[in-house]
């Protein structure tokens, strides 16, 4: 008797035990594609604006790093961006996004462009190699999109912010404007004497964010290469430089501020 009792206890705990309940808008979708370059399946996931289906038009591109926790809280690992909530929200001004899962144990790997002497890396240009070759002539096919560099954002936090301003400086053929939060430049200051040699073009648009509760290295990080951009002649128009005082290095501080990064890489001018 007293077997059952226990074995009927389990049951009801656990099937009273709180999950994660998924928040992806029904305007997500997911699906996979081979990534030669990286030897791997990579998931995509995809927002598509409301009024997709009822119109014919072309949409612009963002493609985002850490695809996890841009969407669904279910698959976040401390929280989401919450970016399909503020799109559903517009009105006008609409993009398609494109969200590309980290590689779990490889993230650093193909977010950093230079390899660390400690914490290894430096796939960062296989990663956008497949970003350009593999993934965007795919979305471009599937979708209707402006597939013109003035029209595809690269953007993401952390390492992504880092990868998202090497692909805009490196190859801005493709991506002519980054979304840079929290950029981590500490792991790869290589960048600060690669922006030396590159020419940068006139449409390029950079919006740089981050918090001052983040470390010592990151806001002067942040601030040196905002002064490298602008001695080579990147104009005040091309940057938007946000250092907030009580922004902390997580997923609420770049939900906070995604639609203020949108809205300014978004617009003309």
């Amino acid at each position: 008797m007293r077997l059952r009792y226990i074995y009927v206890l389990l049951l009801v705990v656990f099937f009273n035990k709180s999950y994660p309940q998924s928040t992806a808008s029904e305007q997500v979708t997911t699906f996979t594609i081979a990534a030669p370059q990286l030897d791997a399946i990579k998931t995509i996931w995809v927002y598509l604006p409301k009024n997709y289906k009822n119109s014919k038009k072309p949409y612009p591109v963002i493609y985002m790093h850490d695809a996890q926790n841009l969407f669904d809280v279910k698959t976040s690992y401390v929280g989401e961006w919450s970016v399909d909530e503020y799109m559903d929200a517009l009105t006008d001004n609409e993009s398609i996004i494109i969200g590309i899962e980290h590689g779990e144990e490889k993230r650093i790997a193909e977010l950093t462009p230079y390899k660390h002497e400690t914490y290894g890396g430096g796939q960062g240009d296989t990663y956008l190699t497949f970003i350009k070759n593999t993934l965007k002539p795919h979305i471009d096919v599937a979708y209707r999109t402006k597939s013109d560099a003035l029209n595809t954002t690269i953007f993401g936090s952390s390492l992504g912010g880092l990868i998202s301003f090497y692909a805009a400086i490196k190859y801005p053929e493709t991506f002519g404007k980054a979304g840079i939060f929290s950029p981590a430049f500490w792991i790869n200051p290589e960048l600060f004497d690669l922006i030396g040699n590159i020419t940068i073009p006139e449409t390029s648009k950079f919006f740089f964010l981050v918090g001052e509760k983040e470390g010592k290295t990151m806001v002067p990080d942040q601030e040196r290469m905002v002064a490298i951009l602008k001695s080579k002649g990147v104009k005040e128009n091309q940057i938007r430089n946000r250092i907030i005082e009580d922004g902390e290095h997580n997923e609420k501080f770049w939900s906070t501020y995604f639609g203020e990064a949108y809205q300014w890489l978004t617009s003309k001018g």
